[in-house]
């Protein structure tokens, strides 16, 4: 910052060049003088060139307010006796320097033009006091035009500094705006330097891509020509092939016609086997009887039943009767019978659903089909017609379930579509009971046989299950076993109390034939016959024994009616009878096993079973027809 010109407090005496000889009469002029000195303005510093004094143009206050932009000048005073001082310091401002010529000072002892002081001018010379104040008012007027011209310039020179604070404002908010604007800059800068380095690591992983993708691009080009020559390979493969497809075709048209020809063949063949295995079967009979024997618990055969080695349809039971008088030796007496097939102790349930699986083939033709179990309490009916659950040693039911829905799978190739409804009823005390029911005992329907107009017997309020394989067949008949009523007696642990019901609705159509068929599968395990005095039935047990001997006596009945070809047929008078009215009026293939107990105890309840089943054997009913449309 530049310094401002400092001068001495002591005041500097201007006089002129000639002296006066009344040097006191001035004194009271210089107090006046120092009592009222003229304020003066700052301007530039004095220089003083060469070692010549300059003249003093006149005194001047010391500046206190600093000014900008201006050099400082230092002027020392002389002391009040005269000596005169050169300034101690100048500075030039920065527009140029300026020069500052200071006025001679008197001093009391002072002569005259040789640079002395004044003399003091006596009291009486007023002219010579006159030319002095005149010279004084001449050199403080010097001094003010000097001073205004220093005032004038310093106002220049203020104006300028002030034009140039403008400028330089002006130019510090631009420098501002320009900092304000490069901060956004740099920040910008370094957002553009993040993403710079995040462009250039992908454009190095794209770079690795690239050079991965080029090697992936080079495989490929190598595959590609590889399969353009495998193509080639294979159009002319191709053209091969169309050739021999043209042939093929030729040859499937003529494989189709031999294929219609020959579905035709075996439509025709198909409805021939039919009418010969159904032939067959009438020619059997339309009742059928087979009788089985069961084993002893201990094995072997009893002595009183004879099983012929070389005739497999022929029994007999052999008696000892003891004379009445004693004096002639016991007699042998023996019961001879013959049935469709008789099944020894040691025959398998293979061999034995082996002779009726062609009557249950029948089914599937559109014939009802009939198969019961006949035979005192204990002699093996329901092991006949159920079995266990091993496969050796299943019964007729399952097996001819399995049969059935092998056979209409076979039959299916030949544009056969067979639906399957599954039903088991019991006669239990000559009422109904539905064995698939499953909701409470005490809400149990009740049930009815009801006749319709085309002569189809129906039950009321009775669950028919639409079945599709033998799994699902085999799901009810053990429910149904589950639902059975059974009681333990003294000739069977587990003696069946009531009759049992298996049918099996069977409707087949063939579409492109325009055939339909419709039958039924019918097979019952029919409850024990007993007798009293062997039983020893007591309260529940002798009713359930009333109610099942007198169902089998009207089945009897009915059989007879029917051998002796009777106007009237009593099939009301019981549940049984009624219900398998289809399968004994004629309308039917019917089919029943005779089981007997190897026990001798049991001898009379085996010769009433096998009595009652050569009756029925010997009876003989109408043909049985197809439901076929």
């Amino acid at each position: 910052m530049s310094r401002l010109p400092v001068i001495s407090n002591k005041r500097v005496l201007t006089t002129s060049s000639s002296s006066s000889e009344n040097g006191q009469d001035l004194g009271p002029a210089q107090k006046k003088i120092r009592k009222d000195p003229e304020p003066v303005k700052p301007h530039a510093a004095a220089t003083i060139i060469g070692g010549r004094r300059p003249p003093v143009a006149a005194t001047r206050a010391p500046i206190s307010r600093p000014v900008k932009g201006m050099g400082a000048a230092t002027v020392a005073a002389a002391p009040s006796r005269g000596v005169l001082k050169q300034s101690i310091a100048s500075t030039a401002p920065k527009g140029g320097n300026m020069k500052l010529t200071a006025a001679p000072t008197a001093t009391k002892g002072g002569g005259g033009g040789g640079g002395g002081g004044a003399t003091k001018r006596h009291a009486w010379d007023l002219k010579g006091k006159v030319s002095d104040m005149e010279s004084k008012v001449r050199n403080y007027q010097t001094k003010f035009q000097s001073v205004n011209q220093e005032n004038e310039v310093l106002k220049g020179t203020m104006v300028d500094m002030k034009k140039s604070l403008q400028r330089q404002k002006i130019q510090i908010s631009e420098y501002e705006e320009e900092l304000q604007a490069l901060s956004g800059v740099r920040d910008e800068l370094e957002k553009v330097s993040s993403e710079k380095s995040g462009i250039e690591r992908e454009f190095s992983n794209l770079d690795g891509k690239y050079k991965v993708m080029e090697t992936l691009r080079d495989s490929q080009e190598t595959e590609l020509q590889t399969l353009k020559m495998k193509l080639s390979v294979q159009e002319s493969t191709l053209a091969r092939q169309q050739v021999t497809l043209r042939d093929t075709d030729e040859e499937v048209r003529s494989l189709r016609d031999t294929v219609v020809q020959q579905k035709d063949e075996l439509h025709a063949g198909e409805m021939e086997r039919r009418q010969l295995h159904n032939a067959i079967q009438e020619l059997k009979g339309n009742i059928r009887v087979f009788c089985r024997v069961r084993p002893l618990v201990e094995g072997g055969l009893s002595k009183h039943i004879q099983l012929p080695t070389s005739d497999t349809k022929a029994i007999t039971l052999a008696k000892t009767e003891e004379s009445h008088t004693g004096k002639t030796a016991d007699t042998q007496k023996n019961y001879n019978f013959n049935f469709d097939r008789v099944f020894g102790p040691q025959a398998s349930q293979q061999e034995v659903f082996e002779e009726i699986s062609l009557l249950v083939q029948s089914a599937l033709d559109g014939y009802n089909v009939c198969c019961f179990a006949y035979g005192q309490t204990g002699s093996g009916k329901t092991f006949t017609m159920e079995g266990a659950e091993f496969d050796e040693s299943r019964g007729v039911i399952p097996r001819a379930v399995k049969q059935i829905f092998r056979a209409a799978e076979k039959l299916g190739a030949q544009g056969w579509e067979f639906t399957f409804t599954a039903s088991f009823v019991e006669i239990y005390n000559e009422s109904l009971r539905d064995l698939l029911y499953t909701g409470k005992a005490s809400k149990r329907p009740e049930h009815e046989i009801r006749k319709s107009t085309s002569n189809e017997v129906t039950i009321t309020n009775l669950t028919y299950e639409k079945v599709s394989n033998e799994d699902q067949v085999l799901g009810l008949i053990m429910l149904a076993n589950q639902n059975r009523s059974t009681a333990q007696t003294t000739q069977n642990d587990r003696s069946s109390r009531s009759h049992s019901v298996f049918q099996l609705d069977i409707e087949g159509v063939n579409v492109g034939r325009d055939v339909k068929c419709k039958s039924t599968l019918c097979l019952v395990d029919l409850a024990g016959s007993e007798r009293l005095l062997k039983s020893q039935s007591q309260g529940e047990r002798f009713k359930e024994m009333t109610a099942i001997n007198g169902s089998l006596s009207n089945l009897g009945i009915v059989i007879t009616a029917l051998a002796n070809k009777e106007s009237y047929v009593p099939y009301r008078n019981s549940k049984l009878t009624y219900l398998l009215q289809s399968c004994l009026g004629g309308n039917s293939k019917t089919l029943m096993f005779v089981n007997i107990a190897p026990e001798s105890d049991s001898f009379g309840e085996t010769l009433n079973s096998l009595r009652f089943a050569s009756k029925v054997n010997d009876c003989v009913i109408g043909t049985a027809s197809a439901n076929r449309k």
